[in-house]
């Protein structure tokens, strides 16, 4: 997981953001399968 997103993770549970939290977590999963995606052809 790329840094900036832990950090911006972190920053959302701590202020318990979860609209926050859902998004990022969105972005992850958009990012893993990109990446998956780009690796295996």
């Amino acid at each position: 997981m790329p840094y900036w997103l832990r950090k911006q993770l972190r920053r959302a549970f701590i202020g318990k953001d979860s609209r926050q939290i859902r998004l990022l977590n969105d972005c992850w999963f958009l990012f893993q399968e990109r990446y998956e995606r780009r690796n295996f052809q």
